[in-house]
């Protein structure tokens, strides 16, 4: 199927943050919300992505979209549908972002004519709902090839890429080489860090706004006990390996199933350094179900590579290590799964070999939860090492991540200490009131014409 579907969001009055944010925050973020009012009382602001469910873009717009729609503007979230040959390309791009082969297909000219055949299908749709004047946000390189299209129409267009790399090499040149002439149309690029930005993005047209949780979601509400326990242990979740243990210490690594969060070297670390971890601790890795992720057309063949690898272990590595796949056909039960997953968690892990921003990092240190993380991308900017969390120098290095995950299980008080530090550095920096003004302000300047 392709074509456009458009997401229903249901608006969320920003009152429902006034209770965990000092009375100054409220006042100001109230103020915002009363001009942008003001400023787009005759708009609609729009965000077009690839898919709604399944990665930590489309719950960010979950998040943001139903904010901004309860500050009293009109704004909408449109998904592109596509086959999986745009898919393939979409997905080679992304992996080179991040500075990695991927598939080691081809950004060719072949590549180029199926990428804007499709987005101009795409363009017709959207021709028929967007109006001169709105503001559109594209999201990711699945969605660039509209911006002269919509430029053209009379729109305020920018661009938002949540992925990226703060070096460059041979895949990312290619990547960024494929985007260039699609993204340089849009008036704006967004990015989680600056250092994802290629040299020829405008400094004046360049805006760094990292992404928000809303704690009222699903998978961030405080849960009870009871539930926590039986969303862990309820039938079927468990993949691979045994039932989840019922007071064991659990090593938690969630992430959608894609190389570069790297599930198989957590699992392959775990099994090669027992000997050095607490002899009850058990390590599960969770992900969606990978038909639930439309846009990621590797998620299948890494989901097996894990399982392979897991049944390659030796069985004492298999009874203390658990594959998980959470359903992904209902958007709420998914999420209070992962919810509860981080709750129970002892000490949550994300061993990615690049990352734009981690949701699975700003998640669990919402819920007080101490991090083990690798030092990359937006990562280093949600963790505090030593502070809120364990930095790994080297996402590779199994032996450093056991070494680290054995501090954090073995000391209680230091576990917990980094938990709270961890809290409140979500609630300073990774709320929606801070999102929602910094796009306010980039709104306000880009209809002034400073941009334009």
């Amino acid at each position: 199927m392709t074509g456009v579907l458009e997401v229903q969001v249901v608006p969320i009055p920003l009152a429902r943050l006034s209770p965990l944010l000092p009375p100054e925050r409220v006042e100001r973020v109230e103020e915002y919300a009363a001009a942008a009012r003001q400023l787009l009382a005759d708009r609609t602001v729009w965000n077009v992505s690839s898919t709604a469910r399944g990665g930590g873009v489309a719950e960010m717009l979950h998040t943001l979209v139903a904010y901004a729609a309860g500050t009293g503007v009109e704004v909408r979230w449109l998904v592109l549908t596509a086959d999986a040959e745009f898919f393939d390309i979409t997905k080679r791009i992304h992996n080179r972002l991040h500075g990695v082969a991927g598939d080691g297909g081809a950004l060719d000219a072949a590549a180029r004519a199926t990428y804007d055949a499709t987005l101009a299908r795409h363009a017709g749709d959207i021709d028929g709902l967007v109006r001169p004047g709105d503001v559109v946000l594209l999201h990711d390189p699945q969605t660039a090839g509209l911006a002269r299209h919509l430029r053209d129409r009379g729109v305020h267009v920018l661009w938002r890429c949540h992925v990226g790399l703060d070096e460059r090499n041979e895949w990312t040149e290619q990547a960024w080489g494929f985007l260039r002439e699609l993204v340089e149309p849009a008036q704006a690029c967004v990015f989680s860090r600056a250092e994802f930005a290629p040299d020829w993005v405008d400094r004046q047209w360049l805006r760094i706004i990292p992404p928000s949780l809303d704690p009222f979601s699903p998978k961030n509400v405080d849960l009870p006990d009871e539930e926590v326990e039986a969303l862990v242990h309820r039938a079927g979740l468990v993949l691979e390996g045994a039932a989840l243990p019922l007071d064991a210490p659990i090593a938690l690594q969630v992430s959608r199933w894609d190389r570069l969060k790297d599930m198989a070297g957590v699992l392959e670390a775990f099994a090669e350094h027992l000997d050095g971890l607490p002899p009850d601790v058990h390590l599960v890795l969770a992900g969606p179900e990978p038909r639930g992720v439309a846009d990621d057309p590797e998620a299948d063949e890494v989901l097996a590579d894990c399982r392979d690898r897991w049944r390659h272990q030796p069985v004492r590595a298999r009874r203390r290590s658990h594959l998980v796949t959470v359903p992904a056909d209902d958007l709420d039960e998914n999420a209070r799964i992962v919810n509860a997953l981080q709750r129970r968690a002892t000490v949550v892990v994300q061993k990615s070999l690049a990352e734009g921003f981690g949701l699975t990092v700003t998640e669990p240190m919402w819920k007080g939860r101490a991090v083990v993380a690798s030092a990359v991308g937006g990562i280093r900017d949600q963790v505090e090492h030593g502070v809120s969390g364990l930095l790994l120098d080297d996402p590779r290095d199994g032996a450093q991540l056991a070494s680290a995950l054995s501090v954090l299980l073995t000391d209680a008080d230091r576990r917990e200490a980094m938990g709270r530090a961890a809290h409140l550095r979500v609630r300073d920096r990774y709320l929606p009131d801070r999102h929602l003004i910094e796009y306010v302000d980039l709104f306000a300047r880009l209809i002034d014409g400073d941009l334009a």
